[in-house]
């Protein structure tokens, strides 16, 4: 394939924006190359500025669950926006998505809507803080919720150390109220907790963690955490960003049986458009300004475009009872031919898969944690990614994020896929 185009835009955009990408994995650093520059998008396919057809598996790293320029969602869209884009003023189309969200979900009262994932769990931790009257956090090693400050840190000199900054900007005095855990490791967590008794107001976690790929958690770790958060006091808080509504019609709450004390939403809620929320049991979400001290607000929030988009999403899913046993049998598909694709052309290799999660790994151990993610062979990734690109198959640029299935997907569409793994791993 050809990416002439792309690669002229990509040269223009770095005069103007850092890096010429308005978000760093689009930037191709991990992989090498010139990222691609998407010109339209229908269905399961992307097309690109040079006129190629890419099948899509990272659908806007998750909102496309029913594919690309999903029609219900156009037109909610168009019809909204001529009666204005915002207004900083309550409508009800707020209420009406409030409540279906409220009716999909279990174990929540309250929701409230913001704009970006990050601002979702930004929030979720200030109120957590608020309900609390607690500091500190646990947050997971590979587990990504966004680019507050609290969340970008990285572990100290051993498991009990205060985290530390990893980016510039991050003060220290930020990152001592951040503990660095260790996913589907309960023993790890409790040991955070003693060590810090009666300090800490929230466990946030992703409940299957999608940043550094598909990592579903262990048996009993969720559990473990819930009895651990209920022992001590602490708040748990499940970011859903990625599994809400995509895993289930509730999320990972309904199809886990696990309760988190808050749940954090973005991706799929809004049906493409920047969007995100938090939701509680009622006692915690009155503890948000109007009614109580933690204060958080948005000129934005509750954009009627992304109301509108997000309304037409949720409906759909609410009303297709078929959907995610759907995108379950198309991903298993999936699965179980590139399990045999890579078998047969000899390659190590691990698959990791919830629902419509997916991703590979390039090494035989088990990945559970971002210590095993991270063994994985990169180079033989890079081969793989590129591969598929010429192959007409577009995945994430990063052998950290997982792929995520849409429904507009054909079986066809998967058959090519497996077909092109296999032409592919017979280079790697």
């Amino acid at each position: 394939m050809l990416y002439q185009r792309s690669s002229q835009l990509f040269a223009e955009a770095e005069k103007v924006i850092p890096g010429g990408v308005n978000s760093p994995v689009r930037a191709f650093k991990s992989v090498g190359g010139t990222p691609i520059f998407v010109k339209q998008a229908k269905g399961a396919y992307l097309y690109d500025e040079d006129g190629n057809r890419l099948i899509d598996y990272i659908n806007s790293w998750g909102p496309m669950i029913l594919g690309h320029a999903y029609e219900p969602v156009v037109e909610a869209v168009t019809e909204k926006a001529k009666l204005g884009t915002s207004f900083g003023m309550p409508t009800e189309l707020e209420t009406q998505i409030a409540a279906l969200a409220v009716s999909m979900v279990p174990n929540i009262d309250k929701i409230r809507f913001v704009n970006s994932g990050t601002e979702a769990c930004m929030s979720a931790v200030r109120l957590a803080r608020g309900f609390t009257k607690r500091d500190k956090i646990i947050k997971f090693a590979g587990c990504y919720h966004g680019h507050s400050d609290s969340f970008l840190i990285q572990a100290g000199s051993g498991a009990m150390t205060f985290g530390t900054p990893n980016s510039p900007g991050v003060t220290a005095g930020t990152a001592k109220d951040t503990l660095l855990a260790k996913y589907n490791d309960l023993e790890n967590v409790k040991s955070l907790i003693q060590a810090n008794p009666n300090e800490i107001a929230a466990i946030i976690v992703e409940p299957v963690a999608g940043n550094m790929g598909c990592v579903p958690p262990i048996k009993g770790f969720l559990e473990g955490l819930r009895q651990l958060c209920s022992e001590n006091g602490i708040l748990l808080i499940f970011d859903e960003v990625m599994t809400g509504f995509r895993l289930a019609k509730g999320g990972a709450q309904e199809l886990l049986k696990i309760d988190a004390d808050i749940v954090c939403f973005g991706k799929v809620i809004g049906g493409g458009l920047p969007v995100g929320a938090f939701a509680a049991r009622e006692e915690i979400m009155n503890y948000l300004a109007p009614l109580g001290p933690v204060y958080q607000a948005g000129t934005l929030s509750g954009n009627p475009l992304a109301m509108a988009a997000g309304k037409a999403m949720l409906e759909s899913l609410n009303n297709d009872v078929a959907i995610f046993q759907r995108l379950e049998e198309k991903t298993a598909y999936l699965e179980a031919g590139i399990h045999r694709v890579l078998k047969a052309n000899n390659i190590v290799y691990t698959i990791n898969r919830v629902g419509s999660m997916i991703s590979v790994h390039f090494d035989a151990s088990p990945v559970v944690d971002f210590q095993t993610a991270a063994k994985g062979d990169n180079d033989t990734f890079k081969k793989f990614f590129h591969g598929l690109l010429k192959e007409g198959i577009y995945i994430a640029p990063s052998a950290y994020e997982t792929w995520f299935i849409t429904d507009a997907l054909s079986y066809e569409d998967l058959d090519f896929t497996i077909n092109a793994i296999d032409t592919v791993s017979k280079t790697l």
